[in-house]
């Protein structure tokens, strides 16, 4: 891999600009992934571009995505067509009533589905917009609030997919001895302050204790005096915008909607559990569970009347197409990190911050420098993968406090999640809420810059404590 110094920032600026000013993302990318190439294969760069993106398409976490979230996007159709949609949406107005007891409950059951952000998304996204719609609250407000409890749950929750994880990344990486990367993993949630923060800033602003300021305010705005809930270009990215019109149950069950989310959650998380030496291990996997998911919706469905054999078949596959865009999106964001690492660009970010370590700082540093790393890159994982190994010795060389820089590194991944414009988690939360994923990200910008400013004073805080 070249290093090309504080060179491997210039794609990051281009495309950020990009983004800001076009207000399009996907091209932003593929523009920066294609100066990156240029700056490491020069003349060569469109077959370095083919190579990649080959690369990229057959890699095993790509190939699990499409399958996985394409079939979420066909059971979240099958719900809805089935009537499934409505009847949730009216047994949650007989016990939320009000505008802002509608967003608690929203806030509320994005809590409780805490296995995986992915399935926290879609789910809580999708089935929640109709039941919203009826107070006028617009998606941006929406998204936000789903997006808020999709991976900072998953980070302070020793039962998911991130716990999992980053268990098995800290025993790799010498801080956690062979089996107890779970057990080191429960230290840092304490300290995982942006995921805390991130939170409980929710609530506050759905009572009116924090106001809402900012592009948030204005889409509110737009939402209670026109009665327009999206914004402009929602329609590329919405998981229901090219539905197969069929009439719905005149009676809709609610067990349509619970049954096969029951179901989803339980096969997802015996699915990929296991018993070593005798000890029964938690683990997560989508791809059963979606699997066992559409398999017992056939068993529900189709005796019931609702849906002949050919129509759950239609369904099944315009969900698939639904969710084309929001995929396409993931795609090119992961394009853009195989390009950033081939230019050293998160090499050269961490090793630019060593000047300013010190024991104290160095949590409040490792937050801050990997949260702009995030921000710009959008890799999530792929950062932990990257980071932990300079980190952990780092950390140990320098005598900080263990569970609380690996916290602070913890948080920088849930913030990039959170705020990053192509985040796997803000794609998806743009896509079953059917909001544009620009105008998602903008809005929610300001919150989640508020909640890592307040993360970034207690890292400050707790450095010097601890």
């Amino acid at each position: 891999m070249e290093q090309f110094g504080a060179w491997s920032l210039v794609p990051a600026i281009v495309m950020t600009i990009l983004i800001f000013t076009t207000k399009r993302v996907l091209e932003g990318m593929v523009i920066s992934s294609l100066l990156a190439l240029i700056m490491v294969h020069k003349g060569d760069f469109f077959w370095a571009f083919m190579e990649a993106a080959i690369k990229v398409g057959t890699d095993e976490q790509t190939i699990w995505l499409w399958i996985v979230c394409g079939l979420m996007g066909s059971i979240i159709a099958l719900i809805d067509r089935t009537g499934g949609a409505i009847a949730f949406g009216q047994w949650v107005a007989e016990r939320a009533k009000t505008r802002k007891a509608t967003l608690m409950a929203t806030w509320f059951l994005g809590i409780i589905i805490f296995i995986d952000d992915y399935l926290n998304s879609l789910t809580i996204g999708s089935c929640m917009t109709p039941v919203t719609d009826k107070h006028r609250v617009s998606r941006e407000y929406l998204a936000y609030i789903v997006d808020s409890t999709a991976a900072p749950v998953c980070v302070l929750l020793p039962i998911s997919t991130w716990a999992v994880f980053a268990a098995e990344l800290f025993e790799k990486n010498g801080w956690a001895p062979d089996g107890q990367g779970m057990a080191y993993f429960i230290q840092t949630i304490p300290y995982n302050f942006y995921a805390w923060v991130a939170l409980f800033i929710v609530p506050l602003i759905i009572l009116g204790i924090i106001p809402l300021f900012g592009p948030m305010k204005a889409a509110e705005r737009r939402a209670h005096l026109t009665g327009v809930l999206a914004p402009e270009g929602s329609e590329k990215i919405d998981m229901k915008a090219g539905e197969i019109k069929l009439a719905h149950p005149k009676r809709p069950k609610v067990r349509n909607f619970f049954l096969p989310i029951i179901v989803l959650i339980v096969a997802t998380v015996v699915m990929g559990s296991e018993i070593v030496d005798g000890k029964f291990n938690i683990g997560a996997d989508m791809l059963a569970g979606v699997l066992i998911t559409l398999a017992f919706m056939v068993a529900l469905y189709l005796p019931q009347k609702i849906l002949t054999g050919e129509e759950f078949s239609d369904v099944t596959i315009m969900g698939l197409k639904n969710m084309i865009y929001p995929l396409l999106l993931m795609y090119f964001a992961f394009l853009f990190a195989e390009t950033n690492e081939q230019i050293g660009f998160t090499e050269y970010i961490i090793h630019s911050a060593k000047s300013v370590m010190t024991p104290e700082l160095l949590p409040a540093v490792v937050f801050l420098i990997l949260a702009a790393q995030q921000f710009i890159t959008g890799t999530n994982w792929g950062m932990y993968i990257i980071a932990l190994p300079v980190v952990i010795p780092l950390a140990m060389g320098v005598g900080a406090n263990m569970p609380l820089t690996i916290a602070a590194l913890l948080s920088a991944g849930v913030f990039g999640s959170h705020v990053c414009f192509f985040a796997d988690a803000t794609i998806l939360t743009s896509a079953a809420t059917g909001c544009d994923n620009y105008r998602h990200s903008i809005t929610q910008m300001p919150f989640g810059l508020l909640a890592a400013l307040i993360s970034l004073i207690l890292f400050v805080i707790f450095g010097y404590i601890l």
